[in-house]
C-alpha cells in the first residue's frame, strides 16, 4: 500500500533579508526530507505550498520551524494518494503575492478582520446582510464558490482594484466578508480595500481551504481549484477529477467533462461557449458590411 501523500499549505509575512541565503538553507531542508512543491521568498515573508509522505511533510515542519523567524508559519494540510507536483523549487520574488499597491499592508495575525469560517457560517445561517467576495481569479471561480458571492472579471490578482473600483456603491457599504484559497490574498486585500470604499472589512481565516476543514460545503458550491496537478479539490480536500483544457487553459471539472460539448483535448465548454460567442460577433460585423 502507498505511503500517505500530505499536502501542506502555508504563508507567514515576516521581514526577510539574505534571500539568497535562506533559499540555500531551505533547499538542502526539503531536498534532504524529499519533499516536492513551491517555496516563493521575498522581502515580505515566505508562501509555502509542498507534498510528501507523513515523515517528510513532518521533517520539513520541523526543519523549518527549528529557524525561530518561522516558528509562527502554520500550515493547512489535507491528504492525497499522489504527489501533485513534479519538483522542488524556491523562488526568489519581489512579493510573496503579486499585488502591486504599496499602501495594502498585511494587518498582524488574529487581528479584527480575520473571521473564523464557524462565525461565517452563522452569519449565513442567520441571513445577516453581508458581501461575500471572491478575490481570486476568473478560472479559479469557474470551478466553484460560495452561494451568491460576488466575483470579480480579473484573470491576475494585481487587477483586483480596477475591478473592485467599477462594482456597485452599495456592494461595499455592507460589511464585506472576502476569501481566497488559502488567505494569502485577503491579507492584502483587505487592507487595501478597507482604505479605498469599504466600511467594514473581514476575510475568511485560513480562505476556502480551512473553511472546507471546519464547516464542509455548507454555502459552497462546486469545487476548489489549487495551483498543482490535482486542479480541483471537494470539500473533503480530496481531488475531484478536474483537469485543465488543453486548448484555453480553464479547469474542466469532473462533470463538465461528460457534456456533449466537451472534446478534450480540443477544446473544453468554456471553448465552446467562446467560440459561439466569436461566431456570432462575426455573423454580426458581416452584417454591417
Amino acid at each position: 500500500m502507498a505511503d500517505l501523500i500530505q499536502n501542506l499549505s502555508g504563508y507567514l509575512f515576516v521581514a526577510l533579508t539574505d534571500l539568497a541565503e535562506w533559499r540555500e538553507r531551505l533547499l538542502a531542508l526539503g531536498q534532504a526530507a524529499d519533499i516536492k512543491g513551491t517555496i516563493l521568498l521575498s522581502p515580505e515573508g515566505i508562501n509555502v505550498a509542498i507534498a510528501g509522505t507523513v515523515t517528510a511533510a513532518k521533517q520539513f515542519v520541523d526543519g523549518l520551524h527549528a529557524y525561530a523567524i518561522f516558528q509562527d508559519l502554520h500550515f493547512k494540510v489535507n491528504t492525497s494518494d499522489t504527489i501533485p507536483f513534479n519538483r522542488f523549487v524556491i523562488k526568489l520574488k519581489a512579493e510573496i503575492i503579486r499585488f502591486l499597491q504599496p499602501d495594502a499592508i498585511p494587518l498582524p495575525p488574529g487581528s479584527s478582520t480575520h473571521l473564523s469560517p464557524k462565525t461565517l457560517k452563522a452569519w449565513l445561517d442567520e441571513g445577516r446582510d453581508i458581501t461575500i467576495l471572491d478575490t481570486r481569479n476568473d478560472y479559479e471561480i469557474a470551478t466553484g464558490t460560495f452561494k451568491n458571492a460576488v466575483t470579480l472579471p480579473i484573470h491576475h490578482f494585481t487587477q483586483l482594484p480596477q475591478a473592485v473600483s467599477q462594482l456597485p456603491k452599495e456592494t461595499l457599504e455592507k460589511p464585506v466578508v472576502m476569501f481566497c484559497t488559502g488567505g494569502v490574498r485577503c491579507e492584502k486585500a483587505a487592507p487595501w480595500l478597507q482604505l479605498h470604499g469599504a466600511k467594514e472589512v473581514y476575510q475568511i481565516d485560513g480562505g476556502i481551504l480551512n473553511y472546507f476543514t471546519q464547516c464542509g460545503d455548507a454555502y459552497f458550491e462546486g469545487e476548489c481549484f489549487v495551483f498543482d496537478e490535482r486542479v480541483g479539490i471537494t470539500a473533503e480536500q480530496k481531488p475531484s477529477g478536474a483537469i485543465i483544457c488543453a486548448n484555453c487553459q480553464f479547469p474542466v471539472t469532473l462533470a463538465q467533462q461528460q457534456l456533449p460539448n466537451c472534446h478534450q483535448p480540443d477544446y473544453c465548454p468554456h471553448c465552446f461557449v467562446t467560440r459561439q460567442n466569436e461566431n456570432r460577433v462575426s455573423l454580426t460585423a458581416q452584417d454591417n458590411v
